[in-house]
């Protein structure tokens, strides 16, 4: 058995980005994958797959931003042109892979760019009854700042958190 390890996300790993996704998302959540491949030319340094005996078994999609401001379900990603926080927009672990730990090892790869890049908090939205998940990886619920966040947090179906962990 191999070690699984983590690495940018290229354009090439959107097929098997979104074979991950369609196993793991009810239709409402799947994103296309034009809005995928635009996300990640807004943001290259910032997705990340892990791979496990050979194939794409992960994926971490993120970007530079402020915290309190969220992306909306099937939102472009807005860069922030300076930074406090890394947003996780998408994390997907294909139901094959289950119990390998990709998931947190994709998370604390994410923290250690964000630290190193400066960023003081990493946020994102917990989706798909996924608060307990992210609140072992030490996130809290908070609520979005600003106008019209709390109008894209409804964009997501179901229940939906904001959420926030400080990073160092």
């Amino acid at each position: 058995m191999t070690t699984p390890s983590v690495r940018g996300m290229r354009a090439a790993d959107l097929d098997a980005v979104l074979a991950i996704q369609l196993a793991c998302y009810g239709a409402v959540f799947v994103e296309d994958g034009a809005l995928i491949a635009r996300r990640l030319a807004a943001a290259p340094h910032t997705g990340w797959v892990a791979e496990h005996e050979g194939a794409v078994r992960a994926y971490l999609a993120g970007y530079p931003s402020v915290a309190g401001k969220l992306t909306p379900l099937h939102g472009e990603f807005e860069v922030a042109q300076r930074p406090d926080s890394l947003y996780l927009h998408d994390l997907a672990v294909h139901p094959d892979a289950s119990g390998l730990g990709l998931g947190p090892l994709l998370v604390r790869h994410a923290w250690a760019h964000a630290m190193q890049a400066g960023w003081r908090q990493s946020t994102l939205v917990s989706v798909q009854s996924s608060v307990g998940f992210w609140q072992r990886q030490g996130y809290e619920a908070t609520q979005p700042d600003g106008p019209g966040q709390k109008a894209r947090l409804a964009t997501y179906p179901g229940e939906s958190v904001y959420m926030i962990r400080r990073l160092g």
